[in-house]
């Protein structure tokens, strides 16, 4: 599986994956593991 990085942004998790390049945002950590493992 691709490692990917979340950082807190104004109330909200930004997604970014090992290159560092942005992904997706999330209202909280639990939905963008959901959102990673749906794209599997």
């Amino acid at each position: 599986m691709m490692e990917h990085e979340f950082r807190w942004v104004c109330g909200h998790v930004e997604v970014y994956d090992a290159a560092g390049r942005f992904c997706f945002s999330a209202d909280s950590e639990r939905e963008a593991l959901k959102e990673l493992e749906d794209a599997a």
